[in-house]
């Protein structure tokens, strides 16, 4: 199984219970990048290990040949010395070692495919990851415009608002009314300054008065 099926295991089984929860967007988006970087520390320490394995297994099959070298030149040396049946004894472990090397070099093989994977699905997580980390911003803003956006829709559709502005006119109408009670109490009545104004006014009329006299008994002689 790759790492990705047991990473959407793990998430799955996370969001679903967000959703019966009706988390928010932010919270389930937090929670993936963070299983997503559990998951990418998993792998690589379970990839140190293989990668310790494989090392293991490559001594391994080293010694087993330099084995299969050593019996090979005993065999020759048995020989030469007319010793068939020491030479017999040492090609048949030549054989056991032979077939041990083999059989650690088709497991060292295995375990160099697991590492390719691995590696692989690493990468791809990586890329996932960085891509999760660039658009999580995006998404927050995103969600926090959308719920300022809902908040001023619900306040604008309720009726708090006409109240309010309801509420406002009373207050002016009722200002307007007090204004106009003050200005009926002027009525009728003068102050000081506007007794004088009123002089200056007549003073003006009787000298235009007395201008217009001048001219029209010019104009008559």
């Amino acid at each position: 199984m790759g790492i990705f099926s047991r990473f959407a295991d793990i998430v799955n089984s996370n969001i679903n219970s967000l959703l019966d929860k009706a988390e928010d967007p932010e919270k389930m988006v937090r929670l993936i990048i963070q299983e997503m970087e559990d998951t990418l520390v998993e792998v690589r320490s379970t990839s140190a290990r293989t990668i310790a394995e494989k090392k293991e297994l490559a001594r391994r099959v080293e010694k087993l040949n330099e084995q299969v070298a050593m019996w090979q030149e005993k065999a020759e040396l048995a020989l030469s010395k007319d010793r068939e049946d020491l030479a017999r004894a040492a090609l048949v472990e030549k054989k056991k070692s032979s077939e041990a090397a083999t059989a650690v070099e088709t497991e060292l093989a295995h375990v160099e495919q697991h590492i390719e994977k691995l590696q692989n699905e690493v990468a791809a997580l990586q890329d996932k990851l960085a891509d999760a980390k660039a658009r999580q911003k995006a998404i927050v803003l995103r969600q926090r415009s959308a719920e300022s956006r809902l908040d001023v829709k619900k306040a604008l559709n309720t009726s708090k608002v006409d109240d309010a502005l309801s509420r406002f006119e009373r207050y002016e109408n009722k200002i307007d009314g007090l204004e106009s009670q003050v200005e009926s109490y002027d009525l009728g009545t003068k102050s000081l300054s506007d007794e004088i104004a009123d002089l200056q006014q007549e003073d003006k009329v009787d000298d235009e008065l007395a201008a217009l006299k001048e001219k029209m008994a010019k104009e008559s002689k």
